[in-house]
């Protein structure tokens, strides 16, 4: 697993093994980063279920302004502390080891311009940490959301509003939604 583009680029990134880790393909990583890549200069990006962080580092290596990591597994945030530290990021990030929901729900969540969303399949995390995210991304703002293919996300979760869908194979897709004024 390593950085695609940016600042740093070519990066290697340490990941956490076993059956649970599903990392970004470099396929998927890239419609991501198309997606959203005239959005990132100076953005505050959120990285809700890090694991890895690679893909929080990738918006850093392309010119987003910070990045906020949240995952449950302590050794998660290990990992993406040493990622964000072998590619010179660790002034513009902060990680957490709690839920993206308690996350979101804290006052140490601020409005964000990009969420980046990569929860575990098939365990129901994306539709409440969704709903919290609606009110933490400034007007504009977009959340990208990997999960499993089949997975039927409402049109409207509070302020956001399903911009599109794309899908990748038989297992992943990739929803997008844009937040309105309040």
């Amino acid at each position: 697993m390593r950085v695609i583009t940016g600042t740093a680029r070519g990066k290697r990134l340490k990941t956490l093994e076993g059956l649970d880790v599903r990392p970004t393909s470099d396929k998927v990583k890239e419609a991501v980063f198309s997606i959203i890549q005239f959005d990132l200069p100076g953005a505050k990006v959120l990285d809700l279920f890090a694991g890895s962080g690679q893909l929080g580092i990738e918006a850093l290596s392309r010119g987003a302004e910070s990045c906020v990591f949240t995952d449950t597994n302590k050794s998660a945030a290990a990992v993406v502390k040493e990622n964000l530290s072998a590619c010179n990021f660790s002034d513009r990030a902060q990680v957490y080891v709690m839920s993206a929901e308690s996350f979101l729900s804290s006052s140490m969540c601020r409005k964000a311009d990009i969420a980046l969303l990569d929860p575990p399949y098939s365990k129901g995390l994306i539709e409440p940490a969704l709903k919290l995210l609606s009110e933490k991304l400034n007007a504009g703002g977009i959340a990208v959301c990997e999960h499993e293919a089949g997975l039927e996300l409402p049109e409207k979760i509070g302020r956001l509003t399903k911009h599109r869908e794309y899908g990748y194979g038989k297992t992943v897709a990739l929803t997008t939604y844009i937040a309105e004024e309040t």
